[in-house]
């Protein structure tokens, strides 16, 4: 369907298996602007949606076998049923096997389809039940190794434009080591630069600190790294737009996310931004070390503030 011509009003299913992050899913979606209900019956749905209705906030419906009626032909019917009118796309929440029985077994729960058998037999049982509706999925999330900050900027990099204007960008920053993050359009490694870990002043310090920014700075290559991986993503930003993608997400890795990518994130992120970008800022080493208060900002014309 042409991008233009998408009815703009929008419901997303989320579903998946118990644990795997569905009431987190929500809380984000609801954070965003959507007017979020869980574990609602399928057979009231239809009486919710107004499409017509110009005033209609966008819907984040969780649902499950927990949920009265539900069946995954019943999801489908219901799917195919509101996309005459509106624009719905299924949220997945994934994670393995391995994972869901040890959140289990850390929480001491019992799993809903397993009462009085072990947190396993609950895990491949409905594995299997939903492996239709997984199979289904318009954005599949694997929350196997993602922190709760991980899957927060995950769902807010894929539905962040239902409830503002524009397409989403976000720089981030990350550890070679730790691998790539998830989700990531472009990549760009600053381990060429200068590196303040081997000062012990700043060993300490981040990206964000003043002296780390002029030492990665006095990099002789840092300037021309800087305009050229700027004005790389320029180039690329009115053309994935056009094309309708409505997120688009780069990544600056060094050896440990500390320093050097802090530093460049923090720079690209600001020009894009005096552009008229809509860009949001990560830290995904900084999030996991506590080190910044804030996991994710949005730096705007204006200055940057707290999302």
């Amino acid at each position: 369907m042409d991008q233009m011509a998408q009815p703009s009003a929008r419901i997303v299913f989320v579903t998946g298996p118990s644990g795997a992050g569905r009431s987190s899913a929500i809380n984000v979606l609801e954070d965003l602007g959507f007017e979020s209900i869980d574990n609602i019956p399928l057979s009231l749905i239809p009486r919710l949606v107004d499409p017509n209705n110009p005033m209609m906030r966008p819907l984040a419906l969780g649902v499950d076998f927990r949920s009265r009626d539900f069946s995954a032909e019943g999801l489908f019917q219901l799917c195919d049923q509101l996309a005459e009118t509106m624009r719905v796309d299924v949220l997945y929440l994934d994670c393995s096997n391995e994972v869901l029985v040890r959140r289990y077994s850390e929480t001491r729960r019992r799993h809903p389809l397993a009462p009085d058998g072990t947190a396993q037999d609950g895990v491949l049982r409905e594995q299997d039940l939903l492996a239709d509706v997984r199979s289904r999925a318009d954005v599949l999330i694997d929350t196997s190794e993602l922190t709760v900050h991980d899957l927060r900027a995950e769902v807010e990099t894929k539905f962040a434009e239902v409830t503002q204007q524009g397409m989403a960008v976000s720089v981030q920053s990350f550890s070679y080591k730790r691998g790539l993050p998830q989700g990531l359009d472009v990549v760009i490694d600053c381990r060429f630069l200068r590196n303040p870990h081997w000062d012990p002043e700043l060993r300490a310090s981040t990206g964000m600190d003043q002296e780390v920014g002029d030492f990665v700075s006095a990099d002789p290559r840092y300037e021309e790294f800087l305009d050229r991986s700027t004005g790389l993503i320029l180039l690329m930003l009115p053309a994935c737009k056009a094309e309708g993608k409505a997120h688009f997400a780069i990544g600056f890795g060094c050896t440990g996310g500390q320093h050097r990518s802090v530093a460049i994130t923090e720079k690209v992120a600001s020009a894009l931004a005096q552009t008229g970008w809509r860009v949001s800022i990560r830290h995904r080493e900084l999030e996991r070390r506590g080190a910044t208060p804030v996991f994710n900002r949005q730096s705007g014309l204006n200055g940057e503030k707290p999302r």
